[in-house]
């Protein structure tokens, strides 16, 4: 079956390059368009995408908000987020991890690239441009270094569980974080879904925010 995708971008011409993009693809399905975070709303209610891309700076409703929305509605818990925006402002891609997007993607990448982020997204993985993740790091690095990891934001978790939360910040996926940690796939991905839902994650993405916040991970050290 086809990934089915919603697009929301205040830009006609924005919205189609990316469906003439989909349609190439043979494997994606534009089920609608939306010019604002209201409408994305909507359509999604309708429409239930798999993946919603989506810019931040729109009329109305911004794509933060859509975001927020959609992250907290239950109808919609399949439908996951890649914001696709031409700036890479830290507080727009803290605020959209925190606000339950899964990815995000800047305009100025390949095609490829999009297709391809939109596919990881689609099987429940997260996804961040190699340049985000750079300013990401960056940022947390530019801040005055942890002492000690924030334990009373950690407590909820077990140290296995603590663990693995650090190697999800490093980027790790499901089977690197297994051999990691001598352990099946299917266990890491046991204690990840665990970690998420005893943090209220919801998805990886903010996973990785969370184990820079609380100081597991620590830009140019080893994890916690």
């Amino acid at each position: 079956m086809p990934i089915r995708i919603a697009l929301a971008d205040d830009q006609p011409l924005v919205r189609v390059a990316l469906r003439a993009l989909a349609d190439a693809d043979g494997e994606i399905e534009v089920v609608g368009e939306a010019g604002n975070g209201r409408e994305l709303l909507e359509l999604a209610r309708r429409t239930r995408p798999d993946v919603a891309v989506v810019d931040i700076r729109m009329p109305v409703m911004d794509g933060l908000e859509a975001t927020r929305q959609l992250a907290l509605d239950p109808a919609l818990a399949g439908t996951r987020v890649l914001i696709l925006t031409t700036f890479e402002i830290d507080e727009y891609v803290f605020a959209a991890l925190r606000a339950g997007a899964s990815g995000f993607l800047l305009k100025d990448e390949e095609p490829a690239e999009l297709l391809r982020a939109i596919r990881v997204i689609a099987q429940g993985d997260s996804l961040l441009s190699p340049g985000v993740t750079r300013r990401l790091v960056e940022t947390f690095a530019a801040r005055p270094a942890a002492v000690a990891p924030n334990l009373a934001l950690l407590s909820d978790l077990t140290e296995r569980e603590r663990e693995v939360v650090a190697l999800v910040g490093l980027g790790l996926s499901n089977d690197e974080i297994a051999q990691r940690l001598v352990m099946s796939p299917a266990t890491a991905r046991t204690h990840v879904s665990r970690a998420m839902g005893k943090l209220s994650a919801h998805d990886r993405a903010q996973l990785v925010v969370f184990a820079y916040e609380t100081g597991l991970i620590t830009p140019g050290r080893p994890p916690t």
